[in-house]
């Protein structure tokens, strides 16, 4: 495509069909008629700007790229110019510029826990065996790894895992996807969040509610706003997406932004390695997250939530909008929720493949049809967030502790937990443990007593280190196997919980390899906006391969530091200023082979 103007080159017929289906899907477009037709023309482009996300999933599904044709008669349609449109097509992982060569493309996890599992031979040998294979960040299926993201063109994406290449090519052969739900702890009494997990059918309306679904709903219209709000701030919940923000000021800052419209916003965009808590909860549990968004609606005055969720979960996606239907059909969302004359109503909007859409500001300008870069703060999605107007933003887990705090109050959720660290946490066991999975404790157990809960270490070799946090987080060392895993307690040891990753490696794994990978991750999904981060992250994989090298050690570690203060302290986002923690927390421990 290396004309970024209209070109002469025409839709078919069925890309044609599937870009007009998903415009139509999302309604008519309202255009106010004023005597300015200039206004009037750029009004009715900013309406329609949002959708160009959609219509370009709409083309790589049917198509199998975005074909100079499709691309045309999205812009024609949407208004959109072209060269805009095609920036922000090739923004994405998922989205190809280049026509296929086959029905599928198999993206296959070649990140950090994956890798441990044999993925680099799995890439191999699917490429032997002839199918289109690309090597893929994180796909979120770290405790049941390898995984491959199979994307189909018009058909049905799917993912499938654990298991070797004799199982992975059978299932492409027959289409076939394993379902499995691996719940560690099922049955235990202390569960929570995860309560629900494994038992409650998530395609049942009538099996969530006959488990207590949809009664804090109820509670929380005979409550109010004010008191949600209430119960909310006094519960301490604080976000578990990363910042842990406190979720009660957050709620209250956009509730008090007046005669604005307000939104909701559900970030799904679960793409941290290492993680995959959300993936579990969305694809297990989603009407619980369709009340919990619905009660925070109410809360903060907005009548449209946005559900963003990543493009590689399939089931947790088709699972959720069949869920939303249901809700939507039974009065529980919709113009008049449960006869309250309350109105609030849920769209999902799929990314396409980019960690940076991660980072709230980026994701707002991915929903509204741009580029997922992060936007200058402040201003602040309280007061100028998705369309410039006052917006919340949580993660699933976050939101997925509403209901409980909604039916026994605030008082009983600060409970649990440490002062500073109420409720429970969720946990992503993965890499060299008996039993990887995902976990939940009340804040406050120890790194020992999670691994415990997980078989403790197994594998070849002894446990030599924990990647606690995810890839922005750090690796830490035995010495830290009584660290109570709170917010308090990480921070004063000079780490982080992050997005709840504990990842457990050997003294037998490849260490250098693995945080190479690390500084390969950041460098490839680094948005490129700012300068500190864009080429910071380049030169950070560069120093790291000089010091694997054994080429001048001490005054390249000299040289990283300063370099990570840059990013840390100049980057315009969060990607920047984390992309070297555990990077530098690996050159403290001596984890680098070269540094032995």
């Amino acid at each position: 495509m290396p004309d970024l103007k209209f070109g002469d080159s025409l839709p078919t017929d069925s890309e044609k069909k599937a870009v007009d289906k998903t415009i139509e899907s999302h309604g008519p477009v309202t255009i106010e008629i004023t005597e300015r037709l200039v206004y009037a023309g750029r009004q009715r482009t900013q309406e329609r700007r949002h959708l160009l996300l959609p219509a370009l999933h709409a083309l790589q599904r049917t198509s199998g790229w975005i074909s100079p044709g499709g691309l045309d008669y999205v812009c024609r349609v949407l208004e959109v110019p072209p060269a805009e449109a095609y920036s922000v097509a090739t923004f994405y992982h998922l989205f190809s510029s280049q026509p296929p060569s086959g029905d599928q493309i198999l993206h296959v996890c070649d990140d950090i826990a994956c890798s441990l599992n044999g993925a680099n031979d799995l890439i191999d040998g699917l490429k032997k065996e002839g199918y289109e294979t690309k090597p893929s960040p994180c796909l979120g299926q770290c405790e049941r790894g390898p995984a491959v993201f199979v994307q189909r063109i018009a058909s049905d994406d799917s993912v499938l895992f654990d298991a070797d290449l004799k199982q992975i090519t059978k299932s492409l052969t027959e289409n076939l996807e394993k379902e499995s739900v691996k719940l560690p702890q099922a049955g235990s009494d202390h569960l929570r969040l995860l309560a629900r997990v494994g038992i409650v059918d998530p395609n049942s309306l009538e099996d969530y509610k006959s488990h207590g679904g949809y009664d804090a709903l109820t509670k929380a219209l005979e409550i109010g706003a004010e008191q949600i709000i209430e119960e909310v701030s006094t519960s301490g919940l604080r976000g578990r997406g990363g910042a842990a923000f406190p979720t009660g000021v957050k709620w209250k800052a956009v509730a008090d932004e007046k005669d604005k419209a307000h939104h909701l916003v559900c970030n799904a965009d679960e793409s941290e390695p290492g993680t995959f808590k959300d993936r579990v909860l969305m694809e297990n549990d989603p009407f619980a997250l369709i009340e919990s968004m619905t009660i925070a609606g109410l809360a903060i005055g907005a009548e449209k939530g946005w559900f963003y969720i990543r493009g590689e979960y399939p089931v947790a996606k088709q699972r959720l909008t069949e869920a939303i239907g249901k809700a939507r059909k039974s009065g529980l969302l919709g113009e008049d929720i449960l006869g309250s004359g309350k109105r609030f109503d849920i769209e999902i909007r799929s990314g396409a493949g980019a960690y940076i859409c991660g980072e709230e500001t980026a994701l707002f300008n991915s929903i509204e049809g741009f580029r997922g870069e992060p936007r200058n703060k402040p201003p602040f999605p309280t007061t100028n967030g998705l369309f410039d107007e006052p917006t919340v933003v949580n993660n699933v887990e976050t939101l997925a502790n509403i209901p409980r705090i909604i039916l026994n109050g605030g008082e009983a959720f600060a409970a649990e937990g440490t002062d500073q660290s109420s409720g429970t946490r969720l946990f992503c066991l993965s890499g060299r443990v008996a039993l990887p999975g995902l976990y939940e404790f009340e804040f406050g157990a120890t790194l020992g007593e999670i691994l415990d809960a997980a078989g403790g270490f197994s594998g070849p070799g002894n446990l030599k280190t924990v990647l606690l946090g995810g890839a922005a987080g750090s690796f830490v060392t035995q010495e830290s196997i009584d660290l109570p895993l709170t917010f308090e307690d990480t921070r004063d040891a000079g780490v982080a919980l992050g997005s709840g990753v504990i990842m457990v490696f050997s003294d037998t794994d490849e260490l250098t390899k693995t945080v190479l990978r690390i500084a390969e991750f950041f460098r490839d999904e680094s948005c490129g906006q700012c300068v500190p981060c864009r080429v910071g992250t380049v030169r950070q994989e560069e120093l790291l391969i000089r010091i694997a090298d054994k080429n001048s050690v001490d005054a390249d570690i000299s040289l990283f530091d300063d370099l990570a203060a840059v990013m840390s302290d100049a980057s315009i986002c969060g990607l920047g200023h984390t992309a070297s923690s555990a990077v530098r927390s690996a050159l403290n421990l001596g984890l680098l082979e070269t540094q032995k």
